[in-house]
Parts: structure tokens; C-alpha cells; sequence
């Protein structure tokens, strides 16, 4: 019975494996969601494999009260669905920093990250459309309760 079920996780994996990617090299653009007050990131994806990329995003804040920024690297296997629709998760983590102006409270902070989502590439030009969920974990002076999330659209070039 043991054999049967390892057969099967293996073969549904091959599945998964076999089909053909259609992730660009190169994709810039931008992310937007909450980023925990940091607002929209400037994203970009650089394609490391037929269904591997690597994921930096910059968000930045910098108005009256609070200033910072933060940087995300996340690590992403892509699975295609149907023709451009396909579906990634990944790992990763990053670095950010922050300063309220009105009572000189500032810090630096490191967190570990999830992702997973849905896309879309177009055949006629090349844009990129995607729907995230990111949950963060934060170690060293993050701010809350050391967890957050965020659900994003993206839209992005793809060169």
C-alpha cells in the first residue's frame, strides 16, 4: 500500500514537473497591496529556471510622521495551470527599516516570508498580471505582534 501511494505522489509531481513554463527572464513592475503601511513595492522577477524565479520587491514610506523601507527576496517555483495562467509559491525573507519623525522612534528589522499566487502572462503584449497572499514572520524589532500579512496585485513588463 506504501508502494502504491509513493508511486502516485510521485507521478502526480511528474505531472506537475512536465509541463511546459511560459515565465519570462526578466519582469519589472509594480506590487500593490498593504505592505503594512508601506504602500505599493516596485517589483521585479528574474527567471532562474523553466519553473524557477527569484522575486525582489522595494516599498518604500516617506511622508510627515514616518519614514522607511523595506526589501523582500523571495524565492519562487512556478506551476503552469493553462496556456498563461499559472500558479507559484515561495520562500524568502527580507530587511527593512523605519523612523517616525515626531518622536524620534526608529529601528531596523529582519523577517522571514511566504508566497503564493495566481498569474496570468498575455500573448499579445507582454504584461503580467498577478494576485498574492504574503505572510511574514519578524524577528528583530518588527513591528506588531512579529506577524502580517498582505494580499497583492501586481502588474508587471516582461522582457
Amino acid at each position: 500500500m506504501k508502494r502504491i501511494i509513493l508511486s502516485a505522489i510521485m507521478l502526480i509531481g511528474l505531472a506537475f514537473t512536465t509541463q511546459a513554463q511560459d515565465i519570462s527572464k526578466n519582469a519589472l513592475g509594480l506590487r500593490l497591496g498593504d505592505n503594512n503601511g508601506f504602500g505599493g513595492e516596485v517589483s521585479y522577477q528574474r527567471g532562474l529556471s523553466d519553473n524557477n524565479r527569484l522575486e525582489l520587491d522595494l516599498g518604500w514610506r516617506n511622508n510627515d510622521n514616518v519614514d522607511g523601507f523595506k526589501l523582500a527576496g523571495i524565492y519562487q517555483w512556478v506551476w503552469n495551470i493553462d496556456g498563461g495562467f499559472n500558479w507559484y509559491a515561495g520562500v524568502g525573507g527580507g530587511i527593512g527599516s523605519w523612523s517616525y519623525n515626531n518622536n524620534n522612534d526608529n529601528g531596523t528589522f529582519v523577517f522571514a516570508a511566504g508566497d503564493i499566487g495566481i498569474e496570468y502572462g498575455f500573448k499579445e503584449v507582454p504584461i503580467l498580471l498577478s494576485l498574492d497572499f504574503r505572510p511574514e514572520i519578524g524577528a528583530v524589532n518588527y513591528y506588531g505582534d512579529n506577524y502580517s500579512s498582505d494580499i497583492a496585485l501586481g502588474i508587471r513588463y516582461q522582457f
